[in-house]
């Protein structure tokens, strides 16, 4: 059976689904998306993801092409078409078809839309064999990463130079050397003295959905953690770390440009969250924003 896709009010084959070449998402990543990860039929902290993209498209002042109900029966009829229950569901919007210029079109056009969906592999049961290494980069981006923008050439050039080395996500130092987040990931360190970190939110990183659910589940457990800006020194002196994100989940990072993160293992702070984690993923209820 064919993939199917949604492309501006219409379900179609992926083979035969298209954007306009001045699509302004093509254009100019003039966009916005969002990626939620679907198990056992149900979409992970969906609310968290599409209030997120409410309110991307409102710092870009995009209006949204439909509302929060007839979207999330979008997304769950891509699904059942593709006959997915275990997957990654994508969505996009971009300011839509218009005649190149960099501002606004003067008339307004309709925004475009795009939902994909694949399979993906099921959620991990063995935390000693979801370990990954990770490098760091200068942090390139745009100063907007709190918008969760289609242009993502910085981040994808972090994450090539990941992968020539054999890892799977950059680690992104600024300026002033402090850490920001991953390149595609939120990043969070257990300190030498063994405070769980993660930087606070600003414009300088992407909130993530995955990030807040895992705050949410921390703070009714009683974990103690800190939301504070930390540097690429104490990075490199913490006892453990690991990325989260709607496909990474918890992750242990057990080695940072090719050195041990710690003991080199899975310490006991990120094993008790990737626990907290599954439970929420496999049993807790829908989240909401």
């Amino acid at each position: 059976m064919s993939r199917i896709a949604y492309v501006n009010g219409r379900y179609l084959p992926q083979r035969e689904a298209s954007v306009n070449i001045e699509d302004r998402g093509y254009q100019f990543g003039d966009g916005v998306y969002e990626v939620v990860q679907l198990y056992n039929g149900r979409f992970i902290d969906e609310d968290r993801h599409l209030g997120r993209l409410e309110r991307s498209l409102r710092e870009i002042r995009l209006p949204q092409p439909m509302g929060r109900a007839a979207l999330r029966h979008v997304l769950a009829e891509v699904a059942r078409r593709n006959r997915i229950t275990e997957g990654l569901l994508y969505m996009q919007i971009t300011r839509g078809v218009a005649r190149r210029d960099h501002a606004f079109p003067a008339k307004p056009v309709p925004p475009a839309i795009v939902v994909t969906v694949r399979r993906t592999p099921p959620y991990p049961t063995d935390i000693t064999k979801w370990t990954a290494t990770a490098i760091t980069q200068p942090d390139q981006r745009w100063a907007r990463c709190d918008i969760k923008s289609v242009g993502l050439l910085p981040n994808v050039l972090a994450r090539q130079a990941a992968r020539e080395q054999g890892a799977i996500e950059a680690i992104l130092i600024d300026a002033n050397g402090m850490v920001t987040e991953g390149a595609a990931t939120s990043f969070w360190i257990v300190d030498k003295d063994g405070v769980l970190r993660t930087r606070f939110l600003d414009h300088a990183i992407l909130p993530g959905c995955t990030r807040d659910a895992l705050i949410a589940l921390m703070r009714a457990e009683g974990i103690a953690f800190s939301e504070t800006a930390f540097s690429e020194a104490e990075m490199r002196e913490a006892r453990e770390a690991f990325l989260s994100s709607a496909t990474s989940f918890v992750k242990p990072i057990v080695k940072i440009d090719a050195k041990p993160v710690g003991t080199g293992e899975v310490g006991p702070v990120t094993r008790r969250l990737f626990d907290l984690f599954a439970r929420h993923v496999k049993g807790g209820p829908r989240n909401a924003t």
